[in-house]
């Protein structure tokens, strides 16, 4: 099994980019404006702390806007080479986005039912890689994400198998269940926010054990 890629999200300081990349971080996420979750931040402050993320790292943004036009606009006042579309939002709207060609599209799929499933393969036609998450974008006051919680894994495995893109698992991973959800669900990589703060700050000792966890795995696997 490859290496499971981590992409710690809710970056909000160059400290914060700082010690996901020294704990060998692949990919940071940046939460533009959004109705609800963790780590939310101005496109001002996105676009000055992006900059520090060295590459390979992928910069992420989140956004929850549904239209290509508006995803475009956000991704430009915020800088980011990747951007994490959070909303269900009409796959035809990637014959726009895909004209932007040095861009990269990760969709969210919220995981709540079997509906997911074949939303997912939609996705799959149009998206570069996938993210599970256990949102619920059908509240008044729509969770995106940020929400701590775990979801049913054996449909995000389902998706895994079948939608021919990476996918990201997210939702409620920490260092005592990361190890599990990949077995379950052998993700292209994980992805952590909320998790691994504390008081809007990236923890240190909660990154290092969830680094680690996710370490020991990829090696027990490379083997077995």
């Amino acid at each position: 099994m490859p290496r499971t890629r981590v992409k710690i999200c809710c970056m909000g300081s160059a400290a914060d980019i700082r010690l996901a990349v020294a704990q060998g971080a692949d990919a940071l996420g940046f939460v533009g404006p959004m109705p609800s979750g963790a780590g939310v931040r101005t496109f001002a402050d996105i676009a000055a702390m992006v900059p520090a993320v060295p590459p390979p790292v992928a910069s992420v943004l989140l956004t929850s806007e549904t239209t290509a036009a508006a995803i475009l606009a956000a991704v430009r006042d915020a800088g980011c080479n990747t951007v994490q579309i959070v909303d269900h939002i009409d796959p035809k709207e990637y014959e726009s986005l895909r004209r932007i060609r040095a861009l990269r599209f990760l969709q969210v799929v919220h995981i709540e039912d079997r509906a997911s499933v074949a939303l997912a393969r939609d996705y799959g036609r149009v998206a570069d890689a996938l993210l599970l998450d256990s949102g619920r974008p059908s509240l008044d006051i729509k969770e995106l994400g940020g929400t701590g919680r775990v979801h049913d894994w054996s449909l995000s495995a389902e998706i895994v198998r079948t939608c021919g893109v990476p996918v990201f698992l997210a939702g409620g991973l920490d260092a005592t269940n990361v190890a599990d959800a990949i077995g379950q669900v052998r993700p292209y990589g994980v992805d952590v926010c909320s998790k691994l703060r504390s008081d809007d700050v990236l923890d240190a000792a909660k990154l290092v054990r969830f680094m680690v966890a996710v370490a020991r795995y990829n090696k027990h696997c490379q083997e077995c």
